[in-house]
């Protein structure tokens, strides 16, 4: 669908919408219609020029929008919303159903409403016996968290430590990447950005206090570039120096932070120990293993080996 045919359906939408809606906040509607307030507003001054043929008074619609309120004063008509065709009903019944398969990403209680709305709406032919399982306790307070802006500790089990840890985290988002639910999230004890895999989340308890992650944070956009080959691979954690940091141009790695005097601390996913040891290997002193401390006692091992060979040479 074209901006333009976009908008169209918006605006057809807005009048019954805002009916329904008496009283409704612009930052509230924008938020609910998805769009911004400058746009919101362009939209009602749109919606001014419309109406019945004439165009004198009592002809165009008339909104109440000058505070900070907006009110429907004549609705020259368009009192009910635009209906579904089978198609479409059908396209955001299959993509609900999907969304409800993936922990975290919907409140599954609104989904299964929205369902049965739009079932009822478009007939019983398109209805489908599809049960999900219901949202776990860890799941929902992450969502509850996000959503309302507040601080979460989680119990957190780490595939590449093969160990359970306690985290106190900021959250972000919600992400999606492959067919897995992941909580973007400030870390305190890292300070910095981390993903979380909704399903290695052990336990989460929404803290009273708010959610403060730095706003660059917030801002940029949410990096899982290190998930598109397999999010089940383990991540390395990097040291990596000033003189090497071409390398990001080059690898898959992630920024976790930058520190004084220009070194980065870095992540990399890697498919086995021995691989990713030949490969910090190759940047001698300028590349360091932090974690995992199995990974970082490999590498040292052989880099051991490799100065006892070469002295015995």
């Amino acid at each position: 669908m074209t901006q333009v045919s976009e908008r169209l359906v918006r605006l057809l939408n807005m009048v019954p919408y805002f009916q329904a809606h008496p009283q409704i906040s612009h930052e509230e509607a924008a938020a609910e219609l998805g769009v911004t307030r400058k746009q919101l507003l362009a939209d009602l001054n749109q919606l001014w020029m419309c109406g019945l043929p004439g165009g004198g008074p009592g002809d165009l619609i008339d909104l109440d929008f000058d505070g900070d309120n907006i009110e429907v004063i004549f609705s020259a008509g368009m009192d009910r919303a635009l209906r579904l065709t089978s198609p479409e009903a059908t396209g955001i019944l299959v993509a609900l159903r999907a969304l409800l398969d993936v922990p975290g990403m919907v409140d599954p209680e609104a989904a299964r409403s929205a369902i049965a709305k739009i079932e009822s709406a478009a007939g019983s032919t398109l209805a489908v016996d599809d049960p999900t399982p219901a949202e776990s306790a860890s799941a929902a307070a992450v969502r509850a968290a996000t959503r309302t802006g507040k601080a979460l500790s989680l119990e957190y089990h780490s595939a590449s430590h093969d160990a359970v840890s306690t985290r106190i985290v900021d959250p972000i988002r919600v992400v999606l990447v492959g067919d897995n639910s992941y909580l973007e999230a400030w870390c305190r004890a890292a300070e910095g950005v981390r993903l979380f895999r909704f399903d290695r989340i052990v336990s989460a308890q929404v803290l009273d206090e708010p959610s403060n992650p730095p706003e660059p944070a917030v801002a940029a956009e949410p990096d899982t570039s290190l998930f598109d080959a397999d999010p089940a691979l383990p991540s390395a954690t990097l040291l990596i120096d000033r003189s090497a940091s071409w390398m990001f141009d080059y690898y898959p790695l992630r920024v976790v932070r930058e520190l004084p005097g220009g070194a980065f601390e870095a992540a990399m996913t890697y498919a086995s120990d021995a691989w990713m040891s030949r490969f910090v290997l190759g940047f001698g002193s300028a590349v360091r293993v932090l974690e995992p401390a199995a990974l970082a006692a490999r590498v040292r091992e052989s880099a051991a080996a490799a100065l006892h060979a070469y002295e015995d040479g």
